[in-house]
């Protein structure tokens, strides 16, 4: 009988870890956040972004609750020359976001939520754009080391979204050969910087929506 209880204890708890696991809210690399910046001069051979191979991932996160979704790219170009990305811009898919979690309210309530005026507000802003104005070495310090395995470049660029354009700088990893380009990011940002104010108030409890969001970018692009 012991042997029972304490058999049903140990999956009670592991069930209880696992749950708290799952919901714990993902972290990417802190994203610095600037003004606006000129647009870097684009030369050199371009690069069209494969957008069935590429995705945006995002996930929200609140009180014991993370609500993570997908975007889809409408097009993009990246220009590299000596080896080198010159410049380049994509365009994101506001309406076409989807959410991972198949749950009826989730769909049925959370989805155009998020499609409203307190989010995205999809209707006037069915777009959001990335500008690169530039690209770095990175070099992982002793307290600066990204989560992103072999990240090997600082990209910064121009994000536009809800009328509101930001600078957004965020390590990556960028793989180049003669005919394909591979970028990999997984940073944080603070949605308010784009107007998205709701629900950041911690007096509401469980019903709190934390300000961080944290994004994975994973951009395929070919040689034109």
């Amino acid at each position: 009988m012991r042997q029972n209880f304490l058999k049903t204890t140990f999956l009670a708890v592991a069930f209880t870890f696992t749950i708290a696991a799952c919901e714990k809210a993902p972290s990417g690399d802190n994203a610095q956040i600037g003004e606006k910046q000129q647009a870097a001069q684009i030369s050199g051979q371009t690069f069209i972004v494969d957008t069935a191979a590429s995705r945006i991932r995002f996930t929200g996160h609140g009180i014991g609750k993370n609500h993570p979704g997908t975007f889809k790219l409408t097009n993009g170009t990246v220009a590299i020359q000596d080896d080198a990305i010159t410049g380049g811009s994509f365009t994101i898919d506001i309406k076409s976001m989807q959410l991972e979690q198949q749950e009826g309210p989730i769909q049925s309530q959370l989805r155009p939520h998020l499609m409203s005026g307190d989010f995205f507000d999809a209707e006037k802003f069915g777009t959001a754009k990335f500008e690169i104005t530039g690209v770095t070495p990175y070099s992982p310090g002793s307290s600066d080391t990204s989560v992103v395995e072999g990240a090997n470049f600082n990209v910064s660029g121009n994000f536009t979204l809800k009328g509101t354009t930001k600078n957004i700088t965020f390590p990556a990893r960028i793989d180049l050969d003669a005919n394909t380009l591979k970028a990999r990011g997984n940073f944080d940002i603070d949605r308010r910087q784009w107007q998205m104010n709701y629900g950041n108030d911690k007096t509401l409890g469980d019903k709190f929506i934390s300000e961080t969001v944290n994004i994975e970018l994973d951009l395929r692009a070919v040689k034109q």
